[in-house]
């Protein structure tokens, strides 16, 4: 078994474990005990070679019992190249160190022979020390007397100049009294004040009593000065710093002068709205702003000045900083309230900006620019808005014009057509003009304004967002189909039940489509090529979505237009109820003309058709004309009842054509009726007919005829065939739901003969003849 080769690494460690051996202060290593020989010995291996406790006997026969006799040769090889190189290594550190010793034994040389020398130079400038020393004592000797005379003298001088400033200090402080020079007044008296506290009570008595007269009075005055209205702001500091420098208790001032800047704070206020009036006024503005700009630099310096007064006063200026700041925003936002101008705002903001950088530089420390930040980011996103809240009274207003103008209230005329104009000027040209003032905002230069242009982008589509649900839902309530609890009251009448409009409705609904089909596009145009200078692209924004908001517009447009529909309807069924609910048909007289109620409803149905004709367009679509050939819109019922056998006067026989007209039912083709309504004049106009023929085929059903009221009914309706021949677009759904009527009342007639064909053409030509007349 062969021995492998050791690796490098092992090799290394064996040379720095060989040298460190080598080279050890310790050379002795522990004795070696049976016990531990017991335990190296069961322990033993090949690497132990390395180790102080290295057993040559026990490593061979451990080598003898491992390897082989191949192994052992290599063995042998590799062994006795470890041991050359191992000496060439020794050999290298001898060198190296032999070396060493001798570039030590040179330098050791070397400053050998320059100590030698410098031992004379050192000798020699000792003696010129000791010589020059010499000759000082002998100066210092000779003149020792007179530099004490002299130096007692100076003395005896200076003293004599602070007795004389001690005496001469009452008339010092009347004259600064009368000048009103306080600062050099309590400059002096400071400067006396350690001698008066030495002997102020013994010799200078009379100079200290003097003193603190003249400063009573001067406390007075600096007191007087710090509550003057007259004194400006720093001057009142001034006053306050000398009282504190003559020890006078300045917490009350403190309280004062905090108060003075509070109501300079309230001043201010005041005058920031007087020069929104003046404005407002036609006065120039620069010349209001550089008043207000006087005013809030000398507020600055106020708060610095009563910063270096009262250091532990910091968090009171940094709470009235804030505080001027906040009431600029409050007042920004109560315009904001009234409708206020991009350009307006901007100007505020301005103001409010220049204000804040002058008060950041006296109170870098109170945060006041984040402060602000914070204020404009509530200020702009109440605009934004508010712009879209007056747009929509601006909309609901003109919406409101109609409601009151068909109630009577307003009297001039104002015709669907132009209100619906009216009302789609009032969107559009408002939305475009919100995003155009919200573009204002962005182009200025303005720091407060640049940081938060994403979000004014972000809060314009939320604002486009919201502001077309309200309006979905101020549709349905104008409309009466849902009751708001906050609605405005000027729509508390006639938003409710039978008192809400049709003719309104109608608008709200067609308005509706424009919003799906029109406006929605082009604010959706509008808003894409606005986002397109913020970081964030309009695709990633989910906060203005196009297709929601057109889902939901069309779905109130049809859900008005049906509501409007259904209205229209339940009018004529009040009408129906009433024709069929008031007379005994069982005791009906024979009729002699077209009954009153076929007016009304006719009168009805051209109110409708001057409404549509306002509001929806024409339709596309041709007529669906009754035919002969087309099994589908024959009526099986009514063909008996057109019949010469009409004439019959046999009731027995009148009575088996209803059977026949039964048996044709089974054989008919199914007509589709009511189909989905459009917004066309035709198909509005078709939808409310089919539903108030259907409705007086049901109220037929519900009554019992003799002869005569049988034929009355067969009378009103051969009058109607004729009148809405060319008003339905759906001309054989309304003949078939015509001959319904007829038949249903056949059903329940006692005596089911109808009139002649000649008799129901003369009845019907008169009343024409009438209605022209």
């Amino acid at each position: 078994m062969g021995v492998d080769d050791v690796p490098l690494d092992d090799k290394a460690k064996r040379m720095r474990d060989l040298l460190s051996s080598f080279y050890s202060p310790d050379p002795t290593s522990p004795s070696r005990t049976p016990n531990n020989n017991t335990t190296s010995s069961r322990f033993a291996t090949l690497d132990t070679i390395n180790t102080t406790t290295f057993d040559a006997d026990q490593y061979m026969n451990l080598l003898v019992q491992k390897s082989n006799l191949e192994g052992l040769l290599q063995r042998h090889v590799d062994m006795a190249a470890e041991i050359k190189n191992l000496d060439t290594d020794l050999q290298m550190l001898v060198y190296e160190n032999y070396n060493k010793f001798v570039s030590a034994t040179d330098a050791i040389k070397r400053m050998k022979n320059n100590i030698v020398s410098m031992e004379t130079n050192m000798e020699q400038l000792l003696e010129k020390i000791m010589s020059v020393q010499s000759r000082s004592d002998g100066v210092n000797t000779s003149l020792f007397e007179k530099r004490e005379h002299i130096e007692k003298l100076h003395r005896t001088r200076n003293l004599l100049r602070k007795v004389q400033f001690i005496y001469d200090l009452p008339a010092r402080l009347a004259k600064c009294i009368k000048s009103e020079a306080y600062a050099d007044a309590v400059k002096y008296y400071i400067g006396a004040m350690p001698i008066f506290k030495i002997y102020g009570d013994s010799s200078f008595q009379d100079c200290k009593r003097a003193s603190e007269e003249a400063v009573a009075t001067i406390i007075k005055a600096l007191q007087g000065k710090v509550f003057s209205d007259s004194e400006s702001i720093q001057a009142r500091a001034e006053a306050v710093m000398l009282l504190k420098q003559l020890d006078f208790p300045v917490n009350n001032l403190k309280v004062q002068l905090f108060e003075k800047l509070e109501q300079f704070l309230v001043d201010l206020h005041l005058e920031s709205k007087e020069i929104r009036s003046s404005d407002l006024g036609g006065i120039p503005v620069s010349t209001s702003s550089s008043a207000h700009e006087a005013s809030i630099r000398e507020f600055a310096e106020a708060v610095r000045a009563y910063r270096v007064i009262f250091p532990d006063s910091e968090q009171q200026l940094f709470r009235l900083a804030k505080d001027l700041a906040a009431k600029r925003f409050e007042a920004t936002k109560q315009q904001i309230k009234k409708q206020l101008s991009s350009a307006d705002l901007v100007a505020m903001l301005r103001v409010i900006w220049t204000d804040v950088l002058l008060m950041d530089e006296v109170l870098p420390e109170a945060g006041i620019r984040d402060f602000t930040f914070e204020a404009a980011h509530d200020a702009i996103k109440q605009y934004v808005a508010g712009r879209f809240s007056h747009l929509l009274l601006d909309i609901s207003g003109t919406l409101v014009k109609v409601h009151d103008n068909q109630k009577g209230i307003i009297e001039e005329e104002c015709p669907l057509q132009a209100a619906l104009e009216t009302s789609k000027k009032a969107l559009v040209q408002g939305s475009m003009d919100a995003l155009l003032d919200t573009r204002r905002l962005l182009d200025e230069n303005l720091e407060v304004l640049s940081t938060l242009t994403d979000l004014i982008i972000e809060w314009v589509r939320e604002g486009f967002q919201d502001f077309f649900r309200k309006l979905n839902d101020q549709f349905l309530v104008l409309s009466g189909k849902k009751y708001s609890a906050n609605q405005d009251l000027t729509f508390g009448e006639g938003m409710q039940g039978d008192k809400v409009l049709p003719d309104l409705v109608l608008l709200l609904a067609q308005l509706s489509v424009f919003i799906e089909q029109n406006a929605i596009t082009r604010i959706t145009e509008e808003i894409s090529s606005f986002s397109r200078g913020g970081t964030r692209g309009f695709e990633n924004s989910p906060a203005f979505i196009p297709a929601e908001i057109c889902r939901i517009f069309r779905s109130a447009g049809e859900e008005l237009l049906q509501h409007y529909i259904s209205l229209k309807t339940q009018k004529i069924l009040i009408v129906l109820k009433k024709r069929f609910t008031t007379p005994n048909w069982v005791r009906h007289k024979e009729p002699r003309e077209v009954h009153m109620f076929v007016d009304l409803l006719l009168q009805e149905l051209d109110t409708i058709l001057n409404e549509v004709k306002q509001i929806l367009p024409e339709g596309l679509h041709p007529k669906h004309r009754r035919t002969d050939s087309n099994g589908s819109t024959n009526s099986s019922r009514s063909n008996p009842l057109r019949d010469d056998r009409l004439v019959r006067s046999n009731t027995q026989k009148a009575r088996s054509q209803l059977l026949e007209s039964h048996l044709a039912k089974l054989f008919k083709q199914k007509m589709e009726i009511f189909t989905k309504v459009e917004h066309t004049q035709e198909s509005v106009i078709t939808m409310i007919i089919k539903l108030f023929l259907k409705s007086l085929q049901e109220f037929v059903r519900l009554q019992t005829f003799n002869r005569s009221g049988f034929q009355q009914i067969q009378l009103d309706i051969h009058f109607l065939k004729t009148s809405l021949k060319d008003t339905a677009e759906d001309e054989a759904a309304v003949d078939f739901l015509l001959d319904e009527v007829i038949v249903a009342a056949a059903e329940r007639c006692l005596d089911p003969i109808p009139l002649e064909p000649a008799i129901l053409d003369r009845l019907t030509q008169a009343k024409l003849a009438k209605n022209s007349e």
